[in-house]
């Protein structure tokens, strides 16, 4: 039997609708479907102090494996050789200093090397420091002073931009159309929330009732296209 545009639509439609029944608990995800995305985000309380959520209506800013810029909603953040990165390795953009670009944000050499990097954190204005462990050369008394690495870039895009999905919580910014980037706290986004971890934006109920949904309209479709044939095997028989 021949498969035609309509059942190709609906075959594609419960690929969609399964990836969002499994993305349901993935850390920032969202729907390209507007009927089961949550109104408003959630997040869950993490006992890590590179774990945040970003404003409701702000994205971090990431690099993917091709150097392209994207956006996500998901903070949950690690120090991987020095580099701080998201859940999936993919480096995080900050900002080194007020005045300059958007770059990856890395802890010193140095002090990676020797082991001086203690209590790393982002704070609710989106920095990234740590306290570094030094001796004092005349005392030789153990102290600690505050690093300051950067500052999280973040990113907002106009009313009703529609992003594209690169995965299940990264997107990328429709053409023609530039975000304001900027830092938590600056007057322009809100502070940041350390210490938490945003949940999916797909409802799980939701969405696997839009997959059950999409189901039915492939089995009808399948049924129709079962009938059409069978009418069409007896009117041949007819003209015998």
């Amino acid at each position: 039997m021949m498969i035609n545009a309509a059942t190709d639509d609906a075959l594609e439609r419960i690929v969609a609708r399964s990836q969002d029944v499994q993305h349901a608990f993935t850390p920032g995800a969202t729907s390209q479907f507007g009927d089961v995305v949550t109104d408003r985000a959630a997040s869950h309380m993490a006992l890590d102090a590179l774990s945040v959520a970003a404003p409701a209506d702000a994205y971090f800013v990431t690099t993917d494996e091709r150097r392209r810029t994207t956006y996500t909603r998901d903070g949950g953040f690690a120090l991987r050789d020095g580099t701080l990165v998201g859940a999936d390795g993919r480096p995080v953009l900050g900002f080194h200093s007020p005045a300059g670009a958007t770059s990856e944000l890395h802890v010193d050499d140095v002090d990676a090397a020797l082991g001086r990097v203690n209590g790393l954190r982002i704070e609710p204005d989106g920095t990234l420091s740590y306290d570094r462990a030094i001796i004092d050369p005349r005392t030789g008394a153990s102290e600690r002073e505050r690093v300051v690495v950067g500052r999280l870039a973040l990113a907002r895009f106009p009313a009703a931009t529609k992003l594209a999905a690169s995965d299940a919580n990264h997107f990328l910014a429709p053409a023609g159309i530039v975000p304001h980037v900027g830092r938590a706290g600056d007057g322009n986004f809100a502070r940041i929330a350390p210490m938490q971890r945003e949940t999916s934006r797909i409802d799980f109920d939701r969405s696997l009732d839009r997959l059950e949904e999409a189901y039915v309209a492939f089995d009808a479709l399948q049924a129709a296209h079962k009938a059409q044939g069978g009418t069409s095997k007896t009117a041949m028989d007819l003209l015998k």
